[in-house]
Formats: C-alpha cells, sequence, structure tokens
C-alpha cells in the first residue's frame, strides 16, 4: 500500500473514530460534548480548519502540475478551488482573530453577528446573510457532488467529461456513504455545536477526495 493510500485510510479512521465519539459524548456527556469537545476555538474547530488547509495545498500543487502539462484553464480552475478552500480554513478561525487577540474594525463590530473579521457571519439588519441566502444553496450543491456525482461519473457521458476537462477531483461511492451516514447521525442527534462536528467530517472527506479521487489523471 502506498504513502497515499495509507494516508487516506487514516482519514477514514479518524472520521469514522470522530462519528462513533460524536454519538457516545452527545448521549451520555452533552455538556462535556458542547463545552469541550466541540465548543468554539476547540479541537474539532481548529481540526476543520487545518484540514481545509490541508485541502487547499492539495489543490495548489494540481494547479501547479496541470499547469506544468499546458492544461492552462484546468489549471486556473483548480487554483481557484485551492483558493476557496483556503478562505474556508481562514474563516473557520476568523483568520486568526482570537488566536492572536486582535480587534475587529468598525464595519465588522457593525454588522457581523460575532463581532468578528468574518464573512459568514455577516449580518443585514435581523438576517444571517451566508446562512439565509447561500445556506440552502450551498447544503445541495454539496450533496449533489458527494453524492450525485460519485453516482453518475462512472457511466461516462456529459457530465463525466466535463468533470475531467474542469479538473473536478470525483468522489467515489465511500465518500457518499460516509456523507449519508454522517448527515443523518448529525441530523437526528440532539446537541448543541454538532454542525462544528459535520463541518468536520466534511474537511477529512474532501482532503480524501482531493488526494484520490476517481478521475485521478484528470485533476493532477
Amino acid at each position: 500500500m502506498s504513502m497515499l493510500r495509507k494516508f487516506d485510510a487514516g482519514l477514514m479512521a479518524v472520521i469514522i473514530a470522530t462519528l462513533i465519539a460524536t454519538v457516545i459524548l452527545a448521549l451520555t456527556s452533552p455538556d462535556y460534548f458542547t463545552l469541550v469537545f466541540a465548543k468554539e476555538d476547540g479541537l474539532v474547530e481548529y481540526g476543520t480548519a487545518l484540514f481545509l488547509l490541508i485541502a487547499s495545498i492539495v489543490m495548489a500543487r494540481h494547479a501547479a502540475s496541470l499547469w506544468g502539462q499546458g492544461r492552462r484553464g484546468a489549471a486556473i480552475l483548480t487554483a481557484v478551488y485551492g483558493l476557496m478552500f483556503f478562505m474556508a480554513a481562514g474563516e473557520e478561525i476568523s483568520w486568526g482573530q482570537r488566536i492572536i487577540g486582535w480587534e475587529s474594525g468598525e464595519f465588522f463590530l457593525e454588522n457581523n453577528k460575532q463581532d468578528e473579521t468574518n464573512l459568514h457571519n455577516l449580518m443585514v439588519g435581523d438576517v444571517h446573510l451566508t446562512k439565509s441566502l447561500f445556506g440552502p444553496v450551498l447544503t445541495i450543491c454539496i450533496l449533489l457532488y458527494l453524492v450525485g456525482l460519485p453516482l453518475i461519473y462512472p457511466k461516462g457521458g456529459r457530465i463525466a467529461r466535463l468533470a475531467d476537462r474542469m479538473a473536478v477531483p470525483v468522489p467515489w461511492l465511500k465518500h457518499a456513504a460516509i456523507a449519508l451516514i454522517a448527515s443523518i447521525i448529525i441530523a437526528v442527534l440532539d446537541a448543541d455545536r454538532k454542525w462544528e462536528v459535520y463541518e468536520l467530517i466534511f474537511s477529512l472527506l474532501i482532503v480524501s477526495i482531493f488526494l484520490l479521487p476517481q478521475n485521478r489523471d484528470a485533476t493532477r
């Protein structure tokens, strides 16, 4: 087994362990789950930021490889994918604001739900902008990517060719299965901050997909 596949197996093991720990702690010790396990600036949140950052680095390396092969369009798109995940990593920890301890500017103090320097908690009046406008759409897009694309891609056709042309890393069925299981578990659990765990699972899945997608040859 190659080092890459061993690392991927490790990611799967971490996902399973995280889901098991989440269920046990949420059911037996909800206070510990909320105040320690999934707390803000805790292991789960920092883990999410770390793996989102790793995902962005993987995409940056793939972009450089595609550029060297002369696939300039695919390289630019891959660089954009990487930038998106770099932004997500920074947003997850408010760009290190709570770690370093610097103050938000006037705009974010007036328009951010948590008075922090990030975009995902922006408010317009009483409306949480990101959650209200982009939340449902983003959720649908993520599920189509994680669950729909792995089923469609092996059949070939226009969507498969488009995914290869755009260097979109295609998940495997194992990623779809884990995404569905995690979604069901998180949905039925009655625990505060359970969505922090969901974000960690997503970040781990993304790294696994980016490293070893179905269309590996088309993405690097």
